[in-house]
């Protein structure tokens, strides 16, 4: 970890939010590798628009589309209320959301108001939201469980930021022996673990891992979207610790081939495809390589900070609305005729 005074979690909370308001920090020579994908253009399709069936399911709840507002913040006021803003969307439209982590109110209960958005959301798929790294760092099935409960979450996402970590002033860098203590909360939550990484995907070697550890889903979120490496970059308290956040700018694995080395490696596991997506198109392209859902972060951040509920309702719109006009374009009806439309390499 690299030397620097503490900062407070509220702090830092804030300056995340701030700084993907505000700075450009999308990856600079790296992309998720979707753009290289093509579905083969069906100009016959024999399919009516208005009959594409986007609906899906995971966990046992129904969404109306496969989206997922992907985990972001909370821990201040500002992120409360994007967070609100957020879940009345996800009601309304019908699609699941994430939280973003929740040690800041594990340990500080004040907090938590800004994470809990059942009173607008009570039938999203919700998950609540733990970094995997604080299992070293005390953490326990107790501190797993308060997050599902203070949230009334359906499923607890398990965060994996070792780079993160590594290049924050602040951060929690003893990222041995997770796997036995991973297994141990697997087994003894009584909702599904999700692993999901954070900006610089997940490999196979590591899928295979957290499959035979218990996990019930992964989400990629694989490098070609924010890099997390250039916000922490933003926050350097030096010259020294800029340098080295700003080196791993381009580090990962994009988001399409971490997305094939999961499907790869647990083939019977929900993959959530997130890192870098954009459009309706991104996520058909996902969904055809073989994602569950696809997740969306800075977009609707930034409809909800701008525009609000209506902005991020209008967003699902236009994304449902790529995502089934691709499906016909394709020749698909459904999302399961989908994962089983080839995508081609340009």
């Amino acid at each position: 970890m690299l030397d620097s005074d503490q900062f407070t979690h509220e702090r830092r909370k804030a300056d995340h939010i701030r700084i993907n308001l505000e700075e450009d920090v999308q990856f600079r020579g790296v992309t998720t590798g979707l753009e290289k994908l093509y579905f083969m253009h069906r100009a016959l399709p024999e399919r009516n628009l208005t009959e594409i069936d986007i609906t899906s399911a995971l966990f046992g709840k129904q969404l109306t589309a496969p989206l997922l507002i992907s985990s972001m913040t909370g821990g201040t006021t500002k992120a409360g209320t994007l967070n609100l803003i957020l879940a009345e969307a996800a009601q309304e439209a019908g699609i699941a959301m994430g939280l973003g982590s929740q040690r800041a109110a594990i340990e500080d209960p004040v907090l938590a108001a800004s994470y809990r958005v059942r009173d607008v959301a009570p039938d999203i798929l919700l998950f609540a939201n733990v970094g995997a790294v604080q299992l070293n760092y005390g953490y326990g099935l107790a501190a797993c469980q308060r997050a599902v409960d203070m949230v009334q979450a359906d499923a607890l996402i398990l965060h994996l930021n070792v780079l993160q970590e590594a290049v924050q002033p602040e951060g929690d860098d003893d990222f041995s022996a997770l796997l036995p203590k991973i297994e141990a909360i697997c087994r003894a939550l009584p909702v599904p673990v999700i692993a999901k990484e954070v900006g610089w995907g997940i490999a196979a070697e590591d899928a295979r891992l957290l499959r035979e550890v218990g996990i019930a889903a992964i989400d990629v979120a694989g490098a070609g979207g924010t890099s997390w490496s250039e916000v922490e970059m933003y926050r350097a308290p030096t010259p020294r610790h800029a340098r080295v956040a700003g080196a791993f700018i381009d580090w990962g694995i994009p988001t399409a081939d971490s997305l094939r080395y999961c499907q790869t490696a647990a083939p019977d596991l929900p993959i959530i495809a997130s890192g870098g997506l954009k459009t309706g198109i991104d996520v058909a392209k996902c969904l055809a390589l073989g994602a569950s859902l696809g997740g969306l972060a800075g977009e609707f951040l930034k409809a909800a900070d701008q525009n609000g509920t209506q902005g991020v309702l209008d967003l699902i719109g236009a994304l449902n609305e790529e995502l089934s006009i691709a499906m016909l374009c394709a020749g698909a009806a459904d999302l399961k005729q989908l994962k089983n439309t080839k995508l081609h390499e340009r």
